[in-house]
């Protein structure tokens, strides 16, 4: 789906797109989106503005970590948003695609996304209040509504950590350690991706690039900001689910050392018994079970029989 927008004397109008109209007036700005384009849309990225090879491979295809690059007379810069339609406890992120020019911005992805809905919704009622100001104005509000979908993930993920936590002290068990594993995999992925997303957001704040204007870097410090916590929360996340880790294996080994202690005072009541029976035997002349018919049978029963209980006793102890 192709949609563009024109931004002309502060007034913003929707068109079919054509390359005609981004030489049309000098002063108009423009806003193309394309959301899961088809061959003869995602055309326009060479043929009406004429990116470079590289950079249009990168957008087409899944590049999924996020970077910037500086094409002199435009950026390219790849960003990733939080899935929130994901499954509970899985991290997934989607790429967006951004190309930034002095007059114009072009948005690629796969898939809606939140915060370009957010910007077409506004620009569609004419309420937008960002791009009259510039496409660099525009690509801040698309950033900052991105990155603030990270914050309610971050909460969920702080919830389950101390859950984990609790259920460690409790009652540790196979299934919190798998749980410890996937909180670790998240965090780890949510630090991979927003490390080099605030690289980027320091970058534009820096007036490093000729297509962001010094008006527009202040805003952009604001978003940096709120990246350096969500990488410090990343980091202290990394930290928590490591003691997590370190207290469920903790945990596991004192009661392996209670299970220990047990097992051992049972086998060493049996041990007298074992002496004494393999010392004398068990063939004394007036035992009634010698001459009995069943006896062999019987005595292999109740060997498995305790063994079962054994084990049965054992497992309801969580000893084993």
């Amino acid at each position: 789906m192709l949609t563009y927008f024109r931004c002309v004397e502060g007034r913003i109008r929707r068109h079919p797109f054509s390359s005609e109209l981004l030489a049309d007036s000098p002063g108009a700005l423009h806003w193309l989106d394309l959301e899961d384009p088809m061959l003869d849309e995602a055309v326009v990225l060479d043929g009406a503005f004429h990116f470079h090879p590289l950079a249009i491979e990168d957008c087409l295809s899944e590049v999924n970590h996020p970077k910037i690059d500086d094409y002199e007379s435009y950026l390219f810069i790849i960003v990733n948003g939080i899935l929130h339609e994901a499954p509970e406890e899985q991290l997934v992120t989607r790429e967006l695609d951004i190309f930034l020019g002095p007059n114009y911005i072009v948005t690629h992805h796969r898939g809606p996304m939140p915060s370009i809905n957010f910007a077409r919704e506004l620009c569609d009622k004419r309420l937008m209040a960002a791009m009259p100001k510039g496409v660099d104005f525009l690509l801040h509000l698309i950033l900052d509504r991105l990155f603030e979908r990270y914050v309610p993930v971050l909460d969920a993920i702080e919830d389950r950590i101390q859950l984990t936590q609790v259920e460690v002290f409790e009652n540790p068990t196979r299934e919190t350690l798998d749980r410890i594993f996937r909180l670790k995999n998240q965090v780890l992925h949510l630090r991979r991706t927003s490390l080099p997303q605030r690289d980027i957001l320091h970058r534009l704040a820096r007036t490093e690039f000729r297509v962001v204007s010094r008006r527009a870097a202040f805003y952009f410090r604001d978003v940096y900001d709120h990246m350096y916590r969500i990488v410090e929360s990343a980091y202290s996340y990394q930290d928590l689910v490591q003691s997590t880790l370190d207290a469920y294996l903790s945990a596991v080994n004192n009661r392996l050392n209670e299970t220990m202690k047990r097992l051992t005072v049972i086998g060493a009541l049996l041990m007298p018994l074992t002496v004494i029976t393999s010392l004398y035997g068990m063939n004394f002349k007036h035992m009634p079970e010698l001459n009995w018919r069943f006896g062999y049978p019987m005595v292999l029963g109740l060997m498995a029989a305790v063994s079962a209980g054994l084990i049965v006793w054992f497992k309801r102890k969580r000893w084993i």
